[in-house]
């Protein structure tokens, strides 16, 4: 048993430091693109790809906890965040492979730190109220048309998505307590955007459920007058030759 639950666990690490490193290379392919919102449209690939493939990504699964919140999800959701930060640290190696990407980064990351952290904080509400879109959408219709315009939304809004911003701080080289902290608050803000949207989700099902549709009533209330007037009219007696019989023979 514990053997099985293991192999789980390291499935759903793996799985999340696959989406890590498909999250760095959205990074990189936005950094690398002079015009932004071809580089937004182009980062769309990586979430795109963590969807088909069943990556775990962090601000993909936070959504799902409202639906599904055994232990085992908690499990896998964290899990998940753990392998998404080791995947991000690949960006090391690509920031000294392709410098130009390293000074990008550095001129991205300085901006954010320039944010105040209510600031950063509301961006990533922002993003998770849009990640949580996206991801339902995909798992609902079967469409990545979701992916494709709620990831280039959030990006061209200046949101803060926290896999992302690890992927920008890496590549940057940047790795300070302010940098840390701007994480832990992107981590926190994509949490409540999502479970945001997941709650009042839930609750529009919850009303409508406890709604009573008055054509359904209408339609149950003739349904049972037209039953009640076949009963009635089965238990009308007929006449019989039993009873026909004795006033012919009067007449005879």
């Amino acid at each position: 048993m514990k053997s099985q639950q293991m192999k789980l666990a390291l499935k759903e690490l793996v799985l999340g430091v696959l989406a890590g490193i498909l999250i760095v290379a959205g990074c990189c392919v936005y950094l690398a693109c002079s015009v932004k919102w071809v580089g937004a449209i182009l980062f769309s690939v990586a979430l795109t790809a963590i969807c088909y493939l069943g990556f775990n990504l962090y601000t993909g699964k936070i959504g799902g906890m409202v639906a599904n919140h055994k232990k085992e999800d908690f499990a896998a959701l964290l899990l998940g965040l753990l392998g998404n930060t080791v995947g991000v640290l690949v960006a090391f190696a690509v920031a000294y492979a392709v410098p130009s990407l390293g000074e990008a980064a550095k001129a991205a990351v300085s901006a954010k730190l320039l944010q105040s952290p209510m600031q950063t904080l509301l961006r990533a509400v922002g993003c998770g109220v849009l990640m949580y879109v996206a991801v339902a959408i995909f798992r609902e219709k079967k469409s990545p048309i979701g992916i494709l315009l709620c990831i280039p939304a959030f990006i061209l809004s200046g949101f803060e998505h926290s896999i992302a911003d690890m992927g920008y701080f890496a590549l940057a080289g940047v790795a300070t307590p302010q940098s840390l902290g701007y994480v832990w608050l992107a981590i926190l803000g994509n949490t409540v955007g999502s479970l945001l949207v997941a709650f009042a989700r839930r609750l529009v099902e919850f009303l409508g459920k406890s709604h009573t549709n008055p054509d359904s009533v209408l339609d149950s209330t003739t349904k049972s007058t037209e039953e009640n007037c076949v009963l009635q009219d089965s238990t009308e007696v007929t006449p019989t030759e039993d009873t026909a019989a004795p006033q012919d023979s009067e007449e005879k």
